[in-house]
C-alpha cells in the first residue's frame, strides 16, 4: 500500500544515498503546478555534500533521483555532484 507524506514532514529530513553516504538534510521541497519538481537539500556538517561543495549551501535534486520517502529520504548516487579525485575518501 502507498502511505502518503505532508510536504511539511520532509523538511529537516535527512538524505542518504542508496549505496549509504549521508547527503544532507532536505531545506525546500520545489513544486511546478501541482507535483513535486525537486528537493533543496542543505550540506550539513560531515555530509558529503559539504566535503565535496566547500562553500556552497547546498543543492537541487530532481524528483525523479528520490528512490524513497520515510523515516530519511534516499536518493539515486546519481545525484552526486562530480567530486574532486579524493573527496569521498576523506
Amino acid at each position: 500500500m502507498l502511505k502518503m507524506k505532508k510536504i511539511g514532514e520532509t523538511y529537516e529530513m535527512r538524505v542518504f544515498t542508496d549505496t549509504g553516504d549521508y547527503f544532507g538534510d532536505v531545506e525546500e521541497a520545489i513544486i511546478q503546478g501541482t507535483k513535486v519538481f525537486g528537493w533543496r537539500v542543505r550540506a550539513t556538517k560531515n555530509s558529503f555534500l559539504n566535503k565535496v561543495l566547500g562553500s556552497a549551501k547546498g543543492v537541487i535534486v530532481p524528483h525523479q533521483l528520490v528512490k524513497s520517502i520515510g523515516d530519511i529520504m534516499i536518493i539515486n548516487r546519481s545525484a552526486l555532484p562530480n567530486a574532486p579525485e579524493g573527496a569521498a575518501e576523506e
